[in-house]
């Protein structure tokens, strides 16, 4: 689903990302943890084309990324709320969204009935715009959104983080239920090594822009993790 091939990422003369070959395959489960600054969301932001590599390139379903729309007809993503619109509300987002991947109004609000569990109440009727809410509950509008239009490669940066612990068990419940169906690829970074261990079937850890450790999940991963960033 995606390859990475000789993959580097400069800032100001720095070298934040130094993959030389990575396949993710599809219906692959992927987590990436590291800690800040390791180049996570600088790895993120080049598989989804929104900064250009200095030097390789990386290709998703065998296209690549930069330059070529294909890909982001099957990709869902969210990795900050510079992917929201924050001047609407929730419901005029979802919208948004939902038409941008061919979905009805009736699609839409069957879609949205579905998490309604997951917003707590908290998030739709309340009149309220997307600037306003709380970073918990503009994330749960963020990731929900990218999983709009049943994409086949989806995309999230850190989504545990500023969720209250029961919004926490009902993401996990979210991502497993997409695991679950056919021909899904997630990626997912995240700090917390408990729920990454839990979502991930495979992990890398990233340290100043390399791969240093490729972890297929069992019973001793999270002890392997640990043990790696308690040195």
């Amino acid at each position: 689903m995606i390859t990475v091939n000789n993959l580097t990422k400069v800032y100001n003369g720095t070298t934040v990302l130094d993959i030389k070959e990575l396949q993710i395959a599809k219906s692959e489960s992927y987590g990436l943890v590291g800690n800040n600054g390791a180049g996570k969301t600088t790895f993120f932001r080049l598989i989804l084309d929104l900064i250009r590599a200095d030097s390789g390139y990386v290709e998703s379903d065998n296209n690549k990324v930069a330059g070529n729309e294909l890909w982001k007809h099957y990709t869902g993503s969210y990795l900050d709320e510079g992917f929201l619109i924050e001047f609407l509300t929730p419901e005029e987002y979802f919208n948004f969204i939902g038409n941008l991947r061919g979905m009805s109004k009736g699609d839409i609000a069957e879609f949205l009935n579905t998490y309604g569990d997951f917003f707590n109440d908290e998030i739709l009727g309340k009149k309220k715009y997307i600037r306003d809410l709380s970073k918990g509950n503009q994330k749960k509008v963020g990731i929900i959104a990218a999983l709009m239009g049943s994409p086949s490669l989806i995309i999230l940066d850190e989504p545990f983080t500023n969720l209250d612990p029961s919004s926490q068990i009902r993401l996990k419940k979210i991502v497993h239920e997409h695991q679950a169906k056919k021909d899904v690829t997630m990626l997912i970074s995240s700090h917390d090594l408990n729920h990454i261990t839990e979502v991930c079937n495979r992990i890398n850890v990233l340290e100043k822009g390399l791969i240093v450790l490729d972890l297929q999940t069992n019973e001793n991963t999270l002890q392997q993790l640990e043990s790696y960033f308690a040195v």
